[in-house]
């Protein structure tokens, strides 16, 4: 129809002029119609086939857009990005992303929901979110080890930032006056801070390497709700160093090193290879990507 020969049509087509024959006969077999009859030097459409054309050349282009589509252009763009990520990871984030959205892409806005896993794979494949960025442990070497047996891989990964775990208290606490040790760790009340709602996590499993445990009193499931505890009670949390200093409550706080080693915070950026190659998405990522670096080099 674009171009009214079979010859050109083939070329376009990188198909045989015979193979675009077959299939053009065996579209008229289906749609009982000639669709295209020889004029002249070229080929004239039928009157069904200009009546169905513009319907047809609609879905193609439609399906062209999505399957290659053109490039994402953040000052004209309207789009909505859903994000998945903890309260302390937002708030160390958001306020960079915002800065960029409002210089950038005035247009585009973003959706936050509840990251409650360590494991974030589910929430993307489902599309439940774009981007999910947080500290999955176990998830990146998962990966790496199915991608060298050969298992075709979903999801990808990057690295935006890494930290450590602290013991936090208030000011003013008993246990704040001096280096904290294993014997007084162990022996305080403490609060978790579990996204599923387990009283059993990392410092647990460490402790337990040690022969040793804690008593957790209290599980929470949000940052800010710890540290906001922590200020006002006796209760010992763990929390990452760089969160403490969004609170908003710092001076309340104390931080102390914890008595026994534990592994860092790695926070990564992960999202279904499905996204991979959309232009929106590679702008989606860059942009969390500098406004992790802006976060944490100031």
């Amino acid at each position: 129809m674009a171009e009214r020969s079979l010859t050109r049509a083939a070329r376009n087509l990188s198909l045989t002029q015979p193979a675009v024959s077959n299939a053009l006969r065996r579209l008229r077999e289906t749609l009982g119609d000639e669709l295209v009859q020889r004029s002249g030097q070229g080929m004239a459409p039928t009157a069904r086939a200009i009546a169905i054309w513009p319907a047809v050349r609609d879905a193609l282009e439609q399906l062209q857009a999505t399957i290659a589509p053109g490039a994402f252009v953040p000052g004209q763009a309207t789009t909505t990005f859903v994000l998945a990520m903890a309260d302390a990871t937002a708030a160390e984030l958001m306020p960079g992303l915002i800065d960029i959205l409002e210089q950038e892409a005035p247009g585009v806005s973003m959706r936050v929901v509840p990251l409650t896993t360590r494991d974030p794979r589910g929430l993307l494949n489902d599309e439940v979110a774009d981007l999910a960025v947080g500290h999955f442990p176990s998830v990146p070497a998962d990966l790496t080890v199915r991608a060298q047996t050969g298992e075709a891989v979903a999801f990808s990964h990057e690295r935006l930032y890494d930290g450590e775990y602290v013991c936090v208290m208030r000011a003013g606490h008993l246990l704040a006056t001096g280096p904290l040790s294993l014997n007084q760790y162990c022996a305080a009340r403490h609060m978790l801070v579990s996204f599923s709602g387990r009283p059993y996590g990392l410092i647990d499993e460490t402790l337990a390497s040690l022969g040793r445990e804690r008593r957790v009193v209290l599980t929470v499931n949000q940052f800010f709700t710890a540290g906001r505890v922590v200020a006002n009670s006796n209760l010992l949390t763990v929390l990452p160093r760089h969160f403490v200093r969004v609170t908003g409550i710092a001076e309340q706080l104390v931080l102390s090193p914890l008595p026994f080693d534990v592994s860092p915070v790695h926070v990564d950026a992960m999202w279904h290879r499905r996204s991979q190659q959309l232009s929106s998405h590679q702008w989606l990522r860059q942009i969390i990507g500098r406004a992790a670096e802006k976060a944490f080099t100031v």
